[in-house]
């Protein structure tokens, strides 16, 4: 049976703000994080627990209003929180990102490539500028972030964190090919990366989310979107704070000594079930199978 339109998927703002956390209330105090793709969803989860234990935040999006929105929510927690509309695609409004960020704060602890998109399709259906503004968002634009922040670290000999959110790609994805080969290419840029800028004390990691409800969920069909709940071994769905406290863990203390690894979060997806974004094809369906 196919889950209906929602017209809210997830947590609410309230429940973003009061959801339980092992962490505490001042982990992160004094700490500065970069969270692309804020404004909504995963990215969103995550801003606000890194600013619930203390961090203050630069935030980025392509929708100005939402971004607005997501930034006076985000300061109810005491923190400042600098709101930037710009597209990760663009290197040059990248750059210019990251120098607010030093003008605003002379430092940068965190950053959280969260800004991703993809849209459900058969591969062989897949277009030349569908599939190439999937690549330039996950995989082009995470390395213009990533770079970016690197050089300021290393100019300014500060130690830093990267964290960048992939997706459970193990098994690969069906009917979301485009995205399978731009987070493939993320997590093991990741741990390219994570050797070679060791030596200037900048750490490299990636979480791979599994079906995660949040209003991404809305970019499926009901068909498509029915498939999610029955995911993994779990066979639900995991919520955004799932994400959320897999970075904390990685960015605070608690994984100063984790760098180049994939913290996967997905109930188990990688072991057992199936999801087709778009609608599971006959050809795969079982006897009697509707």
């Amino acid at each position: 049976m196919a889950i209906e339109y929602k017209e809210h998927y997830g947590l609410t703002d309230d429940e973003l703000a009061n959801y339980p956390t092992v962490y505490s209330t001042d982990l992160l105090e004094g700490q500065v994080a970069l969270v692309s793709g804020a404004a909504t969803g995963i990215g969103r989860g995550i801003a606000s627990l890194f600013a619930r234990l203390g961090a203050d935040l630069v935030i980025c999006g392509r929708n100005e209003e939402r971004l607005a929105e997501a930034a006076e929510f985000l300061r109810r927690f005491g923190g400042k929180v600098l709101a930037v509309p710009m597209t990760i695609r663009d290197p040059e409004q990248v750059e210019s990102l990251m120098d607010k960020t030093w003008e605003e704060y002379g430092r940068l602890d965190h950053l959280i490539n969260n800004a991703g998109g993809q849209f459900a399709q058969d591969a062989i259906d897949i277009s030349y500028k569908g599939w190439q503004a999937v690549i330039d968002t996950n995989l082009n634009g995470s390395w213009y972030m990533m770079q970016n922040a690197a050089k300021r670290w290393r100019d300014n000999e500060q130690p830093g964190s990267i964290i960048t959110i992939t997706a459970e790609v193990w098994r690969g994805i069906s009917q979301m090919a485009h995205t399978t080969a731009s987070r493939a290419g993320i997590i093991f840029l990741s741990k390219t990366l994570a050797v070679e800028w060791a030596p200037f004390n900048i750490r490299i990691n990636t979480v791979a989310p599994g079906a995660i409800e949040s209003s991404g969920f809305n970019n499926y069909s009901d068909e498509g979107r029915s498939t999610f709940y029955g995911a993994g071994v779990m066979k639900r769905p995991g919520h955004v704070m799932d994400i959320a406290e897999a970075c904390v863990y990685l960015s605070s203390h608690s994984g100063n000594y984790v760098t180049g690894e994939t913290v996967t979060v997905g109930g188990g997806m990688s072991l057992w079930g199936e999801i087709w974004p778009a609608g599971k094809p006959d050809y795969f369906k079982y006897p009697g199978e509707k």
